[in-house]
């Protein structure tokens, strides 16, 4: 009854939902039937190292973050970015599957000779259309916000490859957007509040920038920008993706850039980037929310950063010199003419504005439209919008000149890295310490101590053999030295640093990725994941067990009422069981209210399914037959089980019928220790339960004469700690709950506002009980009107004993 009224309210809810107004007014087309199947949101944290996710956690900075951590069964892995460490080359691998897309964020196409800009629109298109030969795309079906790629997404907005909103308004009802607007006050409020707050700090920062010696025309145009990026494009991404999350779009991507933009201006570990973070914190908390309200899917939120940055000083600052000049200097012996130009003339990060719309950026910059450079046959060509670079020159060096001219970059240029390919697998570095050779040099040219040395070395060394990678590639980074970055930026990435290669995974513990053992993640395996998770992977299905089984000589016993699997949002989905029970990884569990090809739950058999999801074994028992349909309840274990009884319990003489009761007792070898466990679902009624409690002690239950070892029953009682019942079981076994020492008893049920705990675990006194744990997170809360009791027994020789000496 509670849980019918709990539903209606969200009906309710969702009814009143201004991304349910949104679908309708803008005659957006919504997933149907596919409640029960999975949707994943993949949220990108442009830019953000592991280590400076962990200072922002560490000072308070990302809140909802950090519960995800700590009560959500949430996990944090390092992830490797590869090199080069840029976001087309994160996409073109997370949505494609294929490694290093592009040698570095700006390159010269070699059979063009154009000069591409992963921030112009055409060639970004042209290379997508590549990629997309090559492998699926991740984001079939779903959609892209502020990403370089659309990753095949039926709907993308503000993505490079498709700048500004797309066809959303297309379609859209002629007064869709006054009433939108009227219905989006607050958000509209929260926005131009947002905006000023930003403008203000903006300008703040502008002053301090200038009083440092900043460049003036530039600090001016960060100002429109950083507002723009920082909270305009964040919040109009947050917004559109809930939209598609209440739509049920099968995949969701965005791209969050307000940390990296502040990074790049101020350094990765600066107040304003990390400030940044709180927005963010705020969108994912946002985000995190509509899915867990998604009538049409079953979400998944997994937060991922591309890449980090490494702490820079601009090359131009360090040196005297901008790059092309330095570069030309060294070859105008053999080139007299000066390197193509190719920094584009408002600053690297300006140009995301581009994102909002050409128009919008024409408006703001009127020149920044003029996209498109082509290299002469004759001259030196320069490509370095980061710390990695490329320098492609007219003719093929010799060996003996490549050799020369490299360590005079080195030298006289004063670039920290000069590499340039020597033959299949290998490459030549220069530094100031002399010439080497990767990958067998890379402790001394990247330093032993790099979190990802050999992968590292691996991907530089590709990167060199990359079919548009320059005669010679030039890097910022060095062992040993401070970052320089050849754009005029505080931060940086791109290189093969060790904070700038290092990005991280935030997402549930039973996500299907490699185990920390098989190496470093990078984003081909969270590519891999995905497709799994969405049922698009070649692979058998199956649940991660996340806990280890073998516990020595401790047992751990799970009982858990699933409802039919049906969850307190509506939704059918034996699978979310299986995970909250594979996050526990119990040695036995007890299971009631399942359902065996009922029509009403789709003729699933879900003992089947659930046991088949955990590979464990297990015995159904029904106590309910409808023709070909079932209910009833079961014991999953790992473990080698063996069923001594299951058979119906008594009931009362009644006119109304209820629902028949019953209960299945298996026994267990544990060690030396014979375990008999009992699972039952008793009856609504006081006087029938007492009747039902009578039968369980008697002689062929848990009285038995051939019984041998301890007992543990457990179930849903539908009775409290207090009830004549639970009074009958404590005089013969202890309350886990009550027998654990400094333990505060928990409530099992009413599902998302627990209030009564009917579900219990009696155990032999001769057992110890270890640990009691009721886990009340987003997804127990949601998988059942019941929330699950884990107990860990710890067995005792006097347990040994009796089963040795029955």
């Amino acid at each position: 009854m509670i849980d019918r009224v709990d539903l209606h309210l969200r009906r309710a809810r969702r009814s009143l939902s201004r991304s349910e107004w949104s679908i309708h007014l803008l005659r957006l087309a919504p997933s149907v039937d596919t409640a029960a199947e999975p949707g994943l949101v993949l949220i990108q944290i442009d830019g953000l190292s592991r280590l400076q996710l962990e200072a922002a956690l560490d000072a308070g900075k990302m809140p909802f973050l950090r519960r995800l951590l700590q009560r959500e069964h949430y996990q944090l892995r390092p992830m490797f970015s590869g090199v080069p460490s840029t976001t087309p080359a994160v996409q073109g691998e997370l949505f494609y599957g294929v490694l290093r897309a592009v040698p570095s964020f700006s390159f010269m196409d070699r059979p063009q000779r154009r000069i591409v800009r992963m921030f112009e629109s055409e060639p970004v298109a042209e290379l997508e259309r590549r990629l997309a030969d090559q492998g699926p795309a991740l984001l079939e079906g779903g959609s892209a916000y502020a990403d370089v790629y659309t990753g095949g997404a039926r709907e993308s907005r503000f993505c490079m490859s498709s700048l500004g909103w797309g066809d959303l308004f297309r379609t859209a009802r002629p007064w869709a957007l006054p009433v939108l607007a009227l219905g989006n006050l607050y958000g509209w409020a929260r926005v131009a509040a947002l905006l000023a707050i930003e403008l203000g700090l903006s300008i703040v920062d502008f002053i301090r920038g200038v009083v440092k010696g900043e460049n003036l025309g530039k600090e001016l145009k960060f100002i429109p920008t950083r507002v723009a990026i920082c909270i305009l494009l964040r919040e109009l991404v947050t917004v559109g993706a809930k939209i598609d999350v209440a739509r049920g779009l099968p995949v969701v991507h965005l791209n969050l850039l307000g940390y990296d933009e502040q990074a790049h201006r101020r350094g990765p570990s600066s107040a304003f980037a990390h400030w940044a973070l709180k927005g963010i914190d705020d969108a994912i908390k946002r985000l995190w929310r509509a899915a867990r309200r998604s009538s049409r899917r079953d979400y998944d939120i997994w937060i991922y950063s591309d890449h980090g940055q490494e702490a820079t000083v601009p090359f131009a600052v360090a040196t005297g010199r901008p790059i092309e000049v330095a570069v030309g200097d060294v070859f105008k012996e053999l080139f007299p003419s000066p390197p193509t130009a190719q920094a584009p003339p408002h600053g690297v990060q300006v140009e995301r504005a581009r994102m909002l719309g050409e128009r919008l950026m024409m408006k703001f910059l009127p020149g920044a439209a003029a996209m498109g450079v082509w290299a002469g046959k004759d001259e030196v060509v320069v490509t370095a919008m980061g710390p990695l670079g490329h320098v492609y020159l007219p003719r093929p060096l010799t060996l003996e000149e490549r050799q020369t001219f490299a360590a005079r970059l080195v030298q006289d240029a004063r670039v920290p890295l000069a590499l340039a390919a020597a033959g299949p697998g290998r490459v030549h570095a220069w530094t100031q310490q002399g010439q080497f050779r990767l990958p067998e040099d890379a402790p001394s040219v990247l330093g032993a101590d790099h979190p990802y040395l050999e992968e590292t070395a691996r991907d530089l060394v590709a990167t060199c053999h990359h079919a548009n990678a320059g005669d010679i590639v030039i890097s910022g980074w060095r062992r040993g030295d401070r970052p320089l970055s050849f754009p005029y930026e505080n931060g940086a990435h791109a290189g093969p640093g060790p904070e700038e290669t290092d990005a991280f995974v935030v997402c549930p513990r039973d996500t299907p990725l490699p185990s920390p053992t098989h190496g470093s993640l990078r984003p081909l395996d969270l590519r891999q994941a995905a497709l799994a998770f969405l049922g698009r992977a070649e692979v058998a299905p199956s649940i991660q067990i996340l806990v280890p089984r073998h516990r020595g000589t401790d047992v751990r016993v799970m009982t858990y009422n699933v409802h039919s699997c049906v969850g307190m949002d509506g939704k059918l989905s034996p699978e979310r069981i299986a995970r909250v029970i594979a996050q526990f990884g119990p040695d036995v569990v007890a299971l009631q209210e399942l359902d065996v090809r009922r029509v009403r739950t789709g003729g699933v058999d879900q003992a089947e399914a659930i046991a088949g999801l955990l590979k464990m074994k297990y015995h159904f028992h029904p106590t309910l037959h409808l023709e070909e349909e079932q209910y009833g309840d079961a014991v999953l274990s790992p473990l080698a089980v063996r069923l001594v009884r299951a058979a119906a319990l008594p009931a009362l003489e009644r006119r109304l019928p209820l629902e028949p009761r019953g209960a299945l007792w298996i026994s267990l070898q544990v060690g030396d220790v014979t375990l008999n466990l009992f699972n039952t679902h008793l009856s609504l009624l006081p006087a029938e339960r007492r009747l039902q409690a009578d039968a369980l002690l008697g002689p062929h239950w848990l009285g038995s004469p051939r019984r041998t070892g301890p007992r543990i029953l457990c179930g849903d009682f539908n009775a409290l700690p207090a009830s004549a019942v639970c009074r009958k079981f404590s005089r013969h076994l202890t309350d886990a709950q009550i027998g654990l020492n400094g333990h505060q008893p928990r409530s099992t049920w009413f599902g998302r506002l627990p209030f009564g705990r009917i579900d219990h675990v009696f155990v032999e006194r001769n057992l110890v009980v270890a640990r009691v744990e009721v886990p009340n997170t987003d997804l127990t809360r949601s998988a059942s009107d019941h929330l699950p009791l884990i107990v860990d027994l710890r067995l005792t020789e006097e347990a040994a004993d009796q089963t040795l000496g029955a």
